[in-house]
């Protein structure tokens, strides 16, 4: 390894901050010095990021975990090393990397940590590496580590359109599965193109019209609503099946403890893997086993996401970009995300 440390070029960063429970035009602009990396540290030039619906319920102060106000946002980015921290190897300097950051994303550049950098082929756009970054990793683990699903079975994605469930369809169908995709009738062309049959989920007899898809069950629901209809979507699962609840969207706008819908989902869920129907039902945390064992972590992360890049750059999936906005425009993107009038991932570039 080539560890010599590189003279620090003083960087001045872009970085986009919620200072409160604000509306997106409320989001604050700052620029400030950036410190020089650390051991073990690189300095990451954002190539991409994107909206998710983490900084929605963020912007709510409704997410399970978040930090105290004000911090800036951004869960997930794919970006190229400008400079590395002693102790990190010197030949990571000008290739791209994609990186789960949480927070602190939103930003013309940022300190990571190296040991959490995932490469990304040069083949594949810096924008479409990013919709697959966090959505990607998380359809192919809910896909593959937690419901696996025979090749043949049937599963249902609520939210087919988004960027979690669109990547989630594709590699369902390229697994050999049937998806039945939850959307409004708008999206339901596009669903169709993915390789889903479209329910509309604004129709208020949406499981049954589910239910005479799959009048024998359905091996697998993938549910990111949470809330009361969680029930509906155990229902709906063959004896066998998998329920994998990943969010409780159904309690973004609700005031009060942020944790507590989540508590209450994992009691529900807890209560059904007791029943004696030989059903179960899972909640999908991206950072499950991070505090227990980051190097395994990592390693997971790495090779999930390598899989999915791999089809990436193959054309099995098609990254599925809704628009691309600029950082000082951060708060279009925010705001076009949360019209829930687009289909795919807001991916937020560094100019224009």
């Amino acid at each position: 390894m080539n560890a010599t440390h590189a003279a620090h070029n003083t960087i001045t960063a872009t970085e986009i901050v919620l200072p409160g429970e604000v509306e997106p035009e409320g989001l604050e602009s700052r620029t400030r010095e950036l410190a020089e990396p650390a051991k073990g540290q690189v300095v990451l030039r954002m190539d991409a990021t994107g909206v998710s619906f983490a900084e929605q319920q963020m912007r709510l102060g409704t997410y399970f975990d978040q930090p105290p106000f004000p911090f800036v946002l951004g869960y997930d980015l794919v970006g190229t090393v400008t400079e590395v921290g002693p102790g990190v190897d010197t030949g990571l300097v000008g290739r791209r990397f994609a990186a789960i950051t949480k927070i602190g994303a939103w930003a013309s550049h940022l300190l990571v940590d190296a040991a959490d950098l995932m490469p990304v082929p040069d083949d594949v756009d810096a924008a479409a590496a990013e919709t697959v970054v966090v959505n990607g990793v998380t359809a192919w683990q809910m896909l593959h580590r937690t419901a696996k699903v025979r090749a043949g079975g049937t599963i249902v994605v609520l939210g087919a359109n988004g960027g979690v469930g669109s990547t989630l369809v594709q590699l369902a169908r390229h697994a050999g599965l049937k998806v039945i995709g939850t959307a409004s009738e708008r999206h339901h062309d596009y669903v169709r193109e993915l390789g889903a049959t479209p329910v509309d989920y604004r129709d208020p007899d949406m499981y049954a019209r589910i239910k005479e898809l799959a009048p024998d069950g359905v091996d697998a629901v993938f549910d990111h609503v949470g809330g009361a209809a969680v029930e509906q979507s155990w229902r709906l699962l063959r004896k066998g099946g998998t329920l994998v609840s990943y969010g409780t969207a159904a309690s973004k706008g609700d005031k009060g403890n942020s944790q507590l819908p989540v508590l209450k989902l994992f009691g529900q869920l807890a209560a059904w893997n007791n029943l004696p129907n030989g059903k179960s039902a899972h909640f999908y945390n991206l950072w499950a086993g991070k505090r227990r064992c980051r190097a395994s972590w990592q390693r997971r992360m790495s090779e999930d996401l390598t899989q999915v890049l791999q089809l990436v750059a193959d054309g099995t999936v098609v990254p599925q970009i809704a628009a691309r906005i600029p950082l000082t425009e951060a708060a279009a993107a925010l705001t076009l995300a949360e019209s829930r009038t687009v289909a795919g991932k807001v991916i937020i570039v560094p100019g224009a």
